[in-house]
């Protein structure tokens, strides 16, 4: 993956940032981190100079308001609640070369500098607005304490900031029957003073930006371009909420930044802070402004907006000539059983209570089988069995063991060396779907990618049962293994981006000590050397039975019940 003139390519691979009211479930993981954890695995094994930062957003209402209940300081709560995120991302092997926070000082410094050059540039004003205030809560309601009915769509349970059923950005007030989130009642308006992005100024530049940007998925760049046609509002750049970063403008002491405007900024504040760690201060530049650089940011559907127009209005803006969003790799909704997730209706399952029950590998492998790429997808426990039994033990992990064994059995554990072309049509089989697998993760299409993965082993299934090697004479059957057992090679590199400790596992089983992440993908092309010595083969995975996947439902209701 050489850039210009033979310099590596360099890619940003940004992942939404968690708020730390409460732990991700699966549709949040799939939607951002764990698909920017293979993105970022198999880039840098492409020979890309990769920087994958995310953090945990931590300012707001929602902590402010869950903090009090609870009887301590907002601080102390999401600062506990982003240690334990970020202990389960580390048990899910995210690869993170920074996982960051937004109350880490080198964001907030960075955040009150962005802003302050945002307002010098002429893109911030002052206006006094009404704004909802809930008498019984005593405190004025950010977008998202603020419910109520859509006015396009007429979804009842739109947010004040956006309807998460049609995508459309909104301003409280023009919900109608507007509750308060926090306890249902009716809030009031109230005159105060905030200050304001002034988007408007910025919808030719951004109406450029989405028409020339042919990186865009369709999903994206429609909804965009959507929005731009209906004309873009100002938006709240201030709260009147104590828990937050002070906002920088004259006259502004005792607002606090908008949690939404100030978390997109992480992205860039996470990468100073990375290179600041590595004594190399001012190499963040090389990735934010130098217009080579790739970003790609992994989001839910319903962060489009916020991604496509927002942030890149907001780059702009600065007039520091940060590079814009290269493309944004969103994924439509993960359901449970139909349904969206809801931890107070014991809906889905979390990613604590996940790893509780079943491996790693087999959540990453699943649900980048089922990742909703191109539509809403369902989990449900019945295809969670479905997808790990078939397709990656009795599928994958048959076939790796059923190589292993030949070599094992039929030549004193070390790789055969090919005397005919017994295993041509194999390599063939590998060269061409090798191609496609390749073209899907260059396209961020993870599910596609593994399922021509499966397709590929599958094939080597089928190649194994035709010719029968440990029926032919040794010579011939030397050429069928080889072939085969290249493929477990090329299976076990293209692997380790979804599932990257049982990869490593499948590596060390061919014989190498190493490991495979300091491998390029391209080694997928080439053979396992002829002689080298295979350790004795164990079997790599157990299956699901009915009985597991009752206990782990069981264990999971047990969990939730004694937190």
């Amino acid at each position: 993956m050489a850039g210009v003139e033979g310099r590596k390519e360099r890619w940003l691979v940004l992942a939404a940032w968690p708020y730390v009211h409460g732990v991700p479930h699966l549709g949040n993981l799939i939607g951002s981190i764990l698909s920017a954890d293979v993105a970022a695995r198999y880039l840098r094994m492409k020979g890309a100079e990769v920087v994958f930062v995310s953090g945990s957003d931590m300012h707001g209402t929602p902590i402010e308001v869950e903090a009090l209940k609870l009887g301590v300081k907002p601080e102390e709560l999401a600062e506990r609640n982003h240690e334990r995120i970020k202990k389960l991302f580390e048990r899910w092997n995210i690869s993170f070369d920074n996982y960051s926070k937004t109350e880490s000082e080198t964001h907030k410094r960075f955040v009150r500098e962005f802003y302050e050059k945002v307002y010098k540039n002429g893109y911030v004003f002052e206006d006094v607005v009404q704004l909802y205030y809930c008498p019984k809560d005593q405190l004025f309601l950010p977008d998202r304490f603020v419910t109520g009915t859509c006015p396009y769509c007429g979804y009842e349970k739109a947010y004040g900031d956006q309807c998460e059923n049609c995508g459309r950005l909104l301003e409280p007030t023009l919900l109608l029957n507007p509750r308060c989130s926090i306890c249902g009642s009716k809030p009031v308006l109230k005159t105060t003073k905030h200050w304001f992005f002034d988007l408007p100024k910025l919808q030719r530049a951004l109406e450029e930006y989405i028409s020339g940007n042919e990186h865009l998925p369709p999903n994206a760049r429609n909804m965009s371009l959507q929005i731009l046609k209906e004309g873009l509002k100002p938006r709240a750049l201030t709260r009147d909420n104590r828990w937050g970063i002070p906002a920088p403008f004259p006259g502004a002491e005792g607002k606090t930044i908008y949690v939404w405007m100030e978390a997109v900024l992480g992205y860039i504040s996470a990468t100073i802070e990375y290179f600041e760690a590595r004594g190399e201060p001012e190499r963040w530049k090389e990735f934010w402004l130098d217009p080579s650089t790739k970003s790609v940011y992994f989001i839910g559907k319903d962060n489009i907006p916020f991604h496509t127009l927002i942030l890149p209005a907001l780059l702009i803006a600065s007039g520091e000539g940060y590079v814009l969003p290269w493309t944004v790799a969103s994924t439509e909704y993960l359901l449970f059983r139909g349904l969206k997730f809801s931890k107070s209706k014991r809906v889905g399952v979390w990613i604590d209570e996940a790893l509780e029950v079943f491996p790693v590998d087999y959540w990453r492998f699943a649900l980048i089988a089922l990742r909703p790429e191109l539509r809403d997808t369902n989990f449900t426990w019945e295809e969670f069995q479905r997808v790990v039994n078939n397709d990656l033990i009795d599928n994958i992990g048959n076939f790796v063991h059923r190589v292993l064994v030949l070599v094992q059995r039929k030549f004193e554990g070390r790789a055969p060396e090919p005397k005919g072309e017994e295993g041509r049509p194999l390599l063939k089989e590998l060269e061409r779907r090798f191609a496609e697998i390749s073209s899907s993760m260059d396209a961020f299409r993870f599910k596609e990618a593994l399922s021509r993965i499966v397709a590929l082993s599958s094939s080597g299934n089928a190649f194994l049962n035709e010719t029968k090697p440990w029926e032919l004479e040794r010579d011939r059957a030397a050429g069928v293994v080889h072939a085969a057992l290249h493929l477990v090679k090329a299976l076990a590199i293209m692997l380790y981006p979804i599932i990257p400790s049982s990869a490593q596992r499948i590596w060390e089983l061919l014989g190498y000590v190493d490991s495979i992440s300091d491998h390029s993908w391209s080694e997928a092309l080439e053979p396992v050397p002829p002689g080298q010595r295979l350790p004795e083969p164990k079997p790599l995975f157990t299956k699901i039975s009915d009985e597991d996947i009752q206990a782990a439902i069981s264990k999971i209701e047990s969990l939730r019940a004694g937190s």
